[in-house]
């Protein structure tokens, strides 16, 4: 299953700060992730409630996915932010260090109907991730890689090697039950070559965008993580063939030397579908 959904480019903004909460109205991202846990201080967490309410009561996000995320249910302010993020019409809460099935069955009680994420940044989150996947109320995963790094003590590169076995495993558990899956953020921020490689990597891999940190790292993620004009022109080709060789009652397409089978018309019918649904959510947010 595919995530039509636009996703390549989620935005962190701490639920504390009015300006920045104004500004993501008018930047050009696909989600928000309205933050009240790392971005805000100790000392903002019960007024950064209200100044979020406010914000999405205002509204002026347009077609934006907005996820909140809360702190932890184990923290003094956890249970609050639940009961008072399940009433701001958010289209989902994240739950920070989901290790197990029965931290998002807690929320759960917590938050009704309102569909959950999970940040996934524990070594026992990963280890658990196939079964985290299961949650009936659970929609997408975003991966915490600062988190799960310094938990196993992994050393930063480029390749990001230390990470692969939980990126991996996480990936897996998303597509085998239908979830949304973001990458994790790149720190330096005002790296584009950086940026683009991880990006790159990240959308190999099959995730279906970027956690981002600093509007500048929009342009970047937007890109990397669309389709581009030659995988566009590709499936349409592809399908084309596919179906004029079904009709012409003949048993195989090819397309540039290469077979064409049903399974590359299921990936080139879903890459057009991407590209209609990052069209149309452009348009709206460029009005």
């Amino acid at each position: 299953m595919i995530t039509t959904r636009p996703l390549r480019s989620t935005l962190y903004i701490p639920g504390s700060k009015p300006r920045a909460l104004d500004k993501a109205r008018g930047l050009p991202i696909d989600a928000i992730i309205f933050d009240l846990e790392d971005a805000v201080s100790a000392e903002e967490k019960n007024t950064a409630r209200d100044t979020l309410a406010d914000a999405l009561a205002t509204g002026g996000y347009g077609a934006r996915m907005k996820i909140i995320r809360i702190n932890g249910l184990d923290t003094q302010w956890g249970a609050d932010d639940a009961n008072a993020a399940r009433d701001m019409g958010a289209d989902a809460i994240l739950l920070p260090k989901v290790s197990t099935l029965g931290d998002l069955d807690a929320l759960a009680a917590m938050t009704g109907d309102t569909p959950l994420w999970a940040m996934m940044e524990t070594p026992l989150g990963m280890l658990n991730a196939a079964q985290i996947a299961t949650h009936p109320k659970l929609q997408g995963m975003v991966m915490g890689t600062n988190d799960l790094a310094k938990d196993l003590q992994a050393r930063n590169r480029a390749d990001r090697l230390p990470l692969q076995t939980g990126l991996g495993l996480c990936l897996l558990a998303a597509k085998a039950h239908g979830l949304a899956i973001i990458d994790g953020v790149y720190n330096a921020f005002k790296d584009d070559a950086g940026l683009q490689v991880e990006c790159a990597q990240g959308r190999d891999m099959g995730f279906d965008g970027k956690t981002l940190i600093h509007p500048a790292q929009i342009p970047v993620a937007n890109d990397v993580f669309s389709p581009s004009k030659a995988d566009i022109d590709l499936a349409r080709r592809q399908i084309i063939a596919f179906e004029e060789t079904e009709a012409a009652g003949q048993g195989v397409a090819v397309v540039d030397g290469r077979i064409v089978e049903n399974l590359h018309i299921v990936s080139a019918r879903e890459t057009l579908a991407k590209a209609d649904a990052i069209a149309a959510l452009t348009a709206e947010t460029s009005q």
